[in-house]
């Protein structure tokens, strides 16, 4: 065991001090033996970095009040800390990566980050930072967490899904199945567990993950909560979150997963399943019908003028500069698209800021969900998006069906984000075998 170790050893003696009980003037005495307190120890090897005690404990601490707060029961604490090790490894292993490869994250983009997420817990900045603190996460690691995070993405990206390719034939295979099965189409809210195993797995490697996914299987299908299970025993990022998919139409699934969930029914669990990557435990959340994708949908012929904050223009500039600009259309009369041509900042500018026609989900969700409470002719007030701040302007709605080349895009986009996910999981395992690791948690 390495431990970082204080000391605390008595003052030599001294001439004329009196002797104690025992002792023989003018003769060594033993020196009595330091007394030690373990300050920190090393739990981990990754690479060219360390995994400390004080490190594990801290995100352990952190992820058992996270389950807490979404009411789910806590694991053993000694299993919930190796699963926790062991993400904290492929963290590592990742940021690693990350730097080697010169991803960085600006501040200001950290920031916008930041803003999105206290957003989305409906809070400003300074009310989410004293909600993390009295939750006793310092601010400072939280934001260094946001920046791994982002880092982390940028870096699945460029080595994962910029890689999967798509193929003429798989885009007319999914399209042909579209067809055959009409309006019978189904969405599956799915949970999951994942053992992963190593690349070019040993017998016994594949025995103990295949024992691993079963017990969680077992516990699963005797009635123990599932997001405990997934805390407790898979490998997957979402662990935490309770092993959670969230909402995805069949098509956007992983094949293996799909197949599984045609032939259950909502709240039931699957047996174990084996992919390249591991073993895997499924639950089927609840399921639902969605409509025809040939039915019509509602397009929206919007423009927009767009101000982006820089150093130099800050969140109440770019604000206040559209909140001007919005005053002089609808009070003053002005032109929306010349205003947009002289001051917007997007590649749109040139035609007066017109996005020609946008369905649902070609823009990001704050945007999309502005323009949709407008009128056409409506002015928006300024809006922020990833992107900056946004006046928006509706000039027509229509319902109309998709154009083949429309649906042979969203057949790409899905089996592309079919594939993402096995992807990433081989990606992940790969990489976690490729990095040198020593484990010492067990080093008490």
């Amino acid at each position: 065991m390495i431990a970082l170790c204080v000391a605390a050893t008595g003052l030599a003696q001294t001439q004329g001090q009196v002797p104690r009980p025992g002792e023989v003037p003018g003769q060594p005495q033993p020196r009595p033996a330091p007394s030690v307190a373990l300050v920190d120890r090393i739990v981990a090897v990754v690479g060219k970095e360390v995994i400390t005690l004080s490190e594990l404990t801290e995100r352990r601490e952190f992820a058992e009040r996270q389950l807490q707060r979404q009411g789910t029961p806590l694991p053993d604490r000694a299993q919930l800390e190796r699963q926790i090790l062991e993400r904290l490894i492929v963290d590592k292993a990742q940021m690693q990566l990350a730097r080697d490869s010169g991803i960085r994250v600006e501040e200001i983009q950290l920031d916008r980050a930041l803003e999105r997420v206290a957003e989305q817990n409906k809070m400003s900045l300074p009310e989410f930072r004293q909600a993390l603190e009295k939750d006793g996460v310092a601010f400072d690691r939280f934001r260094e967490e946001v920046r791994q995070q982002i880092q982390m993405q940028r870096l699945r990206e460029r080595e994962v899904d910029d890689r999967i390719e798509v193929s003429d034939a798989e885009i007319d295979q999914l399209l042909s199945d579209a067809k055959a099965e009409g309006s019978a189409r189904s969405e599956y809210n799915l949970a999951h567990v994942l053992v992963r195993l190593p690349e070019q797995a040993s017998p016994e490697q594949i025995d103990t993950a295949r024992k691993k996914a079963e017990k969680a299987r077992a516990e699963a299908g005797a009635g123990s909560d599932f997001a405990k299970v997934a805390a407790s025993y898979s490998d997957a990022p979402d662990a935490l979150q309770g092993g959670a998919m969230g909402w995805r139409a069949e098509d956007r699934l992983p094949e293996l997963f799909a197949s599984a969930a045609k032939a259950m029914k909502a709240g039931e669990v699957s047996g174990v399943l084996r992919s390249p990557g591991g073993f895997h435990v499924i639950k089927l959340v609840d399921r639902r019908g969605v409509g025809d994708g040939g039915a019509p949908v509602q397009q929206t012929h919007a423009r927009h003028i767009l101000i982006r904050t820089s150093e130099v223009v800050s969140e109440t500039d770019a604000r206040r500069r559209l909140t001007d600009l919005r005053e002089r259309i609808v009070t003053g009369g002005a032109d929306f698209a010349e205003l947009a041509r002289l001051n917007s900042a997007d590649g749109s500018a040139s035609r007066g800021g017109d996005l020609d026609w946008i369905l649902p989900g070609d823009t990001v969700p704050d945007f999309e969900r502005a323009m949709n409470a407008l009128k056409i002719g409506e002015v928006s007030q300024p809006v922020k998006t990833p992107f900056g701040w946004h006046l928006i302007q509706v000039t027509e709605r229509r319902e109309a069906g998709m154009t083949q080349d429309r649906r042979r895009m969203q057949a790409r986009q899905a089996i592309k984000e079919r594939k993402s996910d096995d992807a990433y999981q081989d990606w992940l395992r790969l990489l976690r075998d490729r990095t040198y690791v020593e484990l010492r948690l067990e080093d008490r």
